[in-house]
């Protein structure tokens, strides 16, 4: 398949190219700054430099494409828009072209539903109320973008991401966090995206997973 990935140079976005690749698809990595992207060359990796705020920009990355991938993020815990507005210049963009399968990475931290009741009731309104409250509405922000539009989306929300290498253990829930499901290892998380390009179950909703 023809696939997408934007946040390529990430952590994420990383293990998602190097296993798209060995999965034998074609890959569009779309990158600010094409040094930082760690994956070994291959000749099915095509490299875009591009700015994700710029939907002309980034449109001939994703015409074609059998699915996009959105692995970007914000860095650190301060203010930030970055994934909303890059979330939206994908979709501007997606939508020019009539691409129609996005999978987005968000994060379990914006809902409660599935928490045991320490999660529900202190440490998620804790940490959205004060560390996180940035990153948390920065998320939220980008799924009301997606949710918004009459793509087939897949939003993901792992909780803490670890370099962990694949397990293939991982549990998931539809429109739900897990109980005590406190981290994933990227490898995983990319493995799990991956496998749902196809799947029309996921299209239209909220994948919670964890270890």
């Amino acid at each position: 398949m023809e696939l997408t990935i934007f946040g390529a140079t990430g952590a994420t976005g990383t293990s998602l190219t190097e296993q798209a690749l060995a999965a034998g698809h074609q890959v569009t990595a779309v990158v600010r700054d094409p040094a930082r992207l760690s994956v070994p060359d291959s000749p099915r990796l095509r490299v875009l430099t591009a700015d994700l705020m710029d939907p002309a920009a980034i449109s001939p990355a994703v015409a074609g494409a059998d699915a996009v991938f959105a692995a970007f993020g914000p860095r650190g815990t301060g203010a930030t828009t970055v994934l909303r507005e890059g979330t939206r210049s994908v979709i501007e963009a997606m939508q020019k072209e009539g691409t129609r399968r996005l999978i987005m990475i968000s994060g379990s931290v914006v809902t409660d539903e599935g928490e045991g009741p320490a999660m529900r009731y202190l440490v998620k309104p804790l940490a959205r109320g004060t560390l996180l409250r940035h990153v948390a509405a920065d998320m939220r922000g980008a799924e009301e973008e997606i949710r918004e539009t009459g793509l087939d989306w897949t939003i993901v929300r792992p909780p803490r991401l670890t370099s962990d290498p694949a397990s293939g253990t991982y549990r998931t829930a539809v429109d739900r966090n897990l109980p005590r499901g406190v981290k994933v290892s990227r490898a995983d998380l990319a493995a799990y995206m991956l496998g749902i390009i196809g799947d029309p179950a996921t299209i239209h909703h909220h994948i919670g997973i964890a270890r």
